[in-house]
């Protein structure tokens, strides 16, 4: 007969589903567990782009920490892509000696190392870069702060490959793949948004056309890296900044899954934040799911703290959960969950 203690630590026997390992279908390279150290800027590099001690330090904590996947903080791969202050760069060969050991301290610990690719676009100030802010349209900046340029065709196609030869530098320096990032308004985004991208030529137009951009620097990544690089796309389910619906955003999301990645992750901010699609309203994180392939994994992020957030998180349809602040507070935030 069993009895209801027995029921009890049965229950509390059971592993969490987010320290199971996962293995990715394409290049079969398995993580130890399903949780993932999201990308956050934290303004630890120097001036030049080279990695910090300080940055290396801090990340490979994490890895030891449990973390089966950890991503770097946002990293530009143009000079003129800066965001922040302290940011670290991929954007020329002098950067690789950083980068090989910020790699080789991530993985030392068993954890898979991903380097979060962008450029900041109209969000990449004048003050850090020297030069007036470029975007998909000419977009204003807020007020009294000017505006972006238009970039040209010449400028488009010199950042598509500037993604290409950034992550050619992170497998490289030893990275297991690449997330682009292409939510929170930076450049990917402000292509993908009717709002920031106006363009009347092939880069703009419906939302076929605004994705071309994203598209093209998967193929150009593809391309200069090897086949078990992972490649991974981060975007938001809405973003107002670059007028960009959930309709958009799905819309997007349904071509990436004909695209070669390896993963998608969706920002929620929040996980129980949710949309309204086709009059029923559902989590964001729901809504991706069943709009992506069955083969390719999601990650989500937003408002998860608790082994019960991740537990929802990963009910909702997520197969990686994500957390950032949770992870600046406890770098062994995954112990938590067994």
């Amino acid at each position: 007969m069993v009895r209801k203690d027995d029921d009890v630590e049965a229950e509390a026997m059971v592993m969490h589903p987010s320290l199971e390992p996962y293995t990715f279908p394409r290049t079969g390279l398995t993580t130890s567990n399903r949780t993932v150290l999201a990308a956050m800027t934290n303004k630890q590099s120097q001036a030049d782009g080279r990695v910090s001690e300080d940055e290396i330090r801090w990340l490979e904590a994490r890895s030891k920490g449990g973390f089966g996947i950890v991503t770097t903080a946002a990293t530009h791969v143009m000079e003129d892509g800066q965001g922040w202050e302290g940011e670290f760069g991929t954007w020329s060969d002098h950067h690789l000696e950083g980068l090989s050991r910020l790699a080789s301290s991530i993985k030392r610990h068993g954890a898979v190392g991903l380097a979060q690719l962008f450029h900041g676009g109209m969000r990449a100030p004048e003050r850090l870069t020297g030069h007036q802010p470029k975007s998909a349209s000419v977009n204003s900046l807020g007020e009294g702060k000017g505006s972006s340029r238009a970039m040209s065709d010449k400028e488009i196609h010199e950042a598509i490959e500037a993604f290409g030869r950034a992550a050619e530098r992170c497998e490289q320096a030893g990275f297991h793949g690449v997330e682009l990032h292409g939510a929170h308004g930076y450049l990917i985004a402000q292509f993908l948004g009717a709002g920031t991208n106006k363009r009347s030529d092939g880069w703009g137009g419906d939302q076929n056309a605004r994705t071309k951009f994203l598209e093209a620097i998967v193929k150009e990544v593809r391309k200069r890296t090897t086949p078990n690089f992972l490649v991974g796309v981060r975007l938001s389910p809405e973003l107002d900044s670059c007028g960009m619906s959930l309709e958009d955003s799905l819309h997007t999301l349904r071509l990436c899954g004909s695209m070669a990645l390896d993963f998608l992750h969706v920002s929620c901010w929040d996980i129980d934040k949710t949309g309204v699609l086709n009059g029923d309203e559902r989590p964001f994180t729901s809504i991706f799911r069943e709009q992506l392939p069955s083969a390719m994994p999601l990650m989500t992020t937003g408002g998860i703290w608790t082994a019960d957030d991740a537990r929802k998180a990963m009910n909702q349809g997520g197969d990686f959960v994500g957390v950032a602040r949770a992870g600046i507070a406890h770098p062994n935030w995954p112990v938590y969950l067994a």
